[in-house]
C-alpha cells in the first residue's frame, strides 16, 4: 500500500455526476488547485451496503465541510449512469437520494489504481479517504476494508487540524480538537504542553 501523505495528490480526469445529477465530461481533480481543500472518498460500488451508509454520512455533514471551505468527492468503479441511478432512488429503497456532492466514474479503474486502493481481483476500491490541502498535497489517509464503515467526523477533525495547523504554525497533540490547544513543534514546546495536558491524554 502506496502512502501518498506529503506527496502531491494524483490529479485525475473524468466523468462525473454532479450534485445536480447534470453530468461533467472533464471532472478534473487539479481545478480545485489553488481555490479548495479536498476530500476524496473512495467505495466499493454503488447499490451495495455499508456505502450508502457514509455516502449519507458525508452529506449529513456537507455543510460542515462548505463551511471550512472543502470540497466532497465520491469514487468508486461504477458508470455515471449507475450513479445517477443510484441517486434518483430513494433512500428507503436503498438508494442515496440527492446527495450534494460528485460521484465520479471510475470505470477503468485507473484513478483506483493510481491511488493504491484498488483490489485487483475484485475489480473494486477499497474504503480510502484522502485529504488534499489546497496546494494538491495530500496530508491524511485512512484506507478501511470492505466490511469496515469509515467515521466522517474523523475526516472533519483532520480538516480542523489541517487548518489549525496552516493558520497558526503549530503541531496537533493527539485526540486534538477545534478550539484545543496545539503546540510548538520543539523539545520547549513539547515540555511545557505536557506540563498542563498530559493527564488529559
Amino acid at each position: 500500500m502506496s502512502v501518498l501523505v506529503g506527496k502531491e495528490a494524483p490529479d485525475f480526469k473524468a466523468t462525473a455526476i454532479m450534485a445536480d445529477n447534470s453530468i461533467k465530461d472533464d471532472f478534473k481533480l487539479s481545478s480545485y488547485r489553488g481555490k479548495k481543500a479536498v476530500v476524496i472518498f473512495f467505495y466499493p460500488l454503488d447499490f451495495t451496503f455499508v456505502c450508502p451508509t457514509e455516502l449519507l454520512a458525508f452529506d449529513h455533514r456537507l455543510k460542515a465541510f462548505d463551511k471550512k471551505g472543502v470540497q466532497v468527492i465520491g469514487i468508486s468503479v461504477d458508470s455515471q449512469f449507475t450513479h445517477l441511478a443510484w441517486k434518483n432512488t430513494p433512500i428507503d429503497k436503498g438508494g442515496i437520494g440527492k446527495v450534494g456532492y460528485p460521484l465520479v466514474a471510475d470505470l477503468t479503474k485507473q484513478i483506483a489504481r493510481d491511488y493504491d486502493v484498488l483490489i485487483e481481483d475484485a475489480g473494486v476500491a477499497l474504503r480510502g479517504s484522502f485529504l488534499i490541502d489546497k496546494k494538491g498535497i495530500v496530508q491524511h489517509q485512512v484506507v478501511n476494508n470492505l466490511p469496515l464503515g469509515r467515521n466522517i467526523d474523523e475526516m472533519l477533525r483532520m480538516v480542523d487540524a489541517m487548518q489549525f495547523t496552516e493558520k497558526h504554525g503549530e503541531v496537533c497533540p493527539a485526540g486534538w480538537k477545534d478550539g484545543a490547544k496545539g503546540m510548538d513543534a520543539s523539545p520547549e514546546g513539547v515540555a511545557k504542553y505536557l506540563s498542563k495536558e498530559a493527564a488529559s491524554l
